[in-house]
């Protein structure tokens, strides 16, 4: 695949996109300091605002700033109303605001904050599909796109429907929806975008080349079906069909990390920077909450949903986000503020706008914190738990830290 920066936005449009982002990552996880284990359940009130707080102001918000970049990168062509994102983060943010209180304290506010977080969505799915509509010949990751944004836009609208019945403005069993819900935007969208972009991200930062697609492509396809299943169950009363769903997206999601360890198999580049650290432990942690989720089918212990959940979320996504974001700043900041000195001055090479010692403080802490707290969950214990979240708060609190230094990086501070 060609890939051009010549369509890519100025970085000043997504950096709130990722310093937000970040930000929000910092706060979930102070949030979870008044957690106790007994009130961790997927129906409490507060694990539905944690949820969806770390869902939409962070993973979200980072996944809509990378894809304002990579979208005209991958389709070759420039945004049709590119200036549409300056307005997608401020209502993303109020949406989430709104929908945290409601889960908190007043329910009448979550179909406020569900719509305001619609309209957002909207408004990058009406730019993304006319943005579509310019390229001249669909190949795997465009057709990825437009599937993943489909299940995004429903999930959306069954979102909505949930926060009405969770106000008491309608009244109907919502436990199928709630699962048809997860599905669409967990892994409908976040799922299906992270292994299309996988393709295009791992494969340039590790220099890998001649791999197969054949088994991301399979893993799409067993991902979509899963999907379907899902929604079909939440029409009907057949357990089988769900079962169905189960069993397809997580087979799905281990032929996805299979495809991950052929692209590594392949790569040329063996440097161990803080990308490619943070890329092991994001995939060890994917396999490792895969086979969590499989236990659990078979023993139904709560602790083990727990612990892969929690894997899944900050162990897989927080680390694969955290680890693309130390190779995207640095690289959107270079190629704006130091690529037109090019063979006119000396200009720093990427590696150079990356504080090592401190990213390497933050992965240190972090990984230690997923792993103790992880532990916290087996073993039931409320002291690993607390221990945990000192090490993580540490960690992200230097990521943070991390972003900000390289998104103020100025010209004269290499340029000479």
């Amino acid at each position: 695949m060609n890939i051009s920066t010549a369509f890519a936005p100025p970085f000043r449009l997504v950096a709130p996109f990722f310093i937000v982002g970040v930000s929000t990552f910092v706060l979930t996880i102070l949030l979870m300091f008044g957690f106790e284990f007994e009130s961790l359940h997927y129906f409490n009130s507060s694990t539905l605002a944690w949820v969806h707080i770390f869902l939409l102001a962070f993973v979200m918000l980072i996944i809509l700033g990378a894809m304002a970049q990579l979208i005209p990168v991958v389709l070759e062509v420039g945004h049709l109303a590119v200036d549409l994102y300056y307005a997608i983060y401020p209502l993303i943010i109020l949406g989430t605001i709104l929908m945290a209180f409601g889960f908190y304290t007043l329910p009448i506010l979550l179909p406020f904050g569900g719509v305001t977080v619609l309209i957002a969505l909207f408004i990058f799915l009406v730019e993304t599909f006319l943005t579509i509509l310019k390229v001249k010949k669909i190949n795997f990751i465009i057709s990825t796109i437009i599937i993943s944004n489909i299940f995004l836009l429903l999930g959306i609208i069954i979102g909505i429907a949930l926060a009405l019945n969770y106000s008491g403005i309608l009244s109907f069993d919502s436990f199928k929806l709630l699962k048809a819900h997860i599905f669409l935007v967990f892994f409908g969208y976040v799922g299906t975008t992270v292994m299309s972009m996988s393709l295009i991200l791992l494969p340039m930062f590790w220099l890998s080349h001649s791999f197969t697609w054949v088994y991301v492509k399979t893993a799409f396809v067993l991902l979509c079906f899963s999907i379907c299943f899902m929604l079909f169950f939440t029409f009907s009363s057949i357990t089988l069909v769900e079962d169905i769903a189960y069993t397809l997206c997580i087979s799905s999601l281990f032929l996805y990390f299979f495809q991950i360890f052929v692209i590594y198999k392949k790569r040329v580049r063996v440097e161990v920077d803080i990308y490619f650290k943070s890329m092991l432990f994001s995939y060890f942690s994917l396999f490792t909450s895969l086979t969590l989720f499989l236990i659990y089918f078979f023993y139904s212990k709560d602790n083990l949903l727990l612990c892969a959940s929690w894997l899944l979320f900050v162990g897989f996504i927080g680390f694969l986000i955290s680890g693309h974001l130390y190779k995207i700043v640095p690289f959107l900041v270079w190629y704006e503020r130091f690529s037109m000195f090019v063979g006119k001055k000396r200009v720093p090479m990427l590696n150079d706008l990356i504080p090592k010692k401190s990213s390497n403080f933050q992965f240190l802490n972090s990984s230690i914190g997923v792993i103790i707290v992880s532990l916290s969950f087996l073993m039931e214990s409320n002291t690993l738990y607390k221990s945990g979240l000192c090490f993580l708060t540490l960690g992200v609190i230097f990521l943070l830290k991390d972003i900000l230094y390289m998104a103020k990086i100025k010209e004269e501070t290499y340029v000479f």
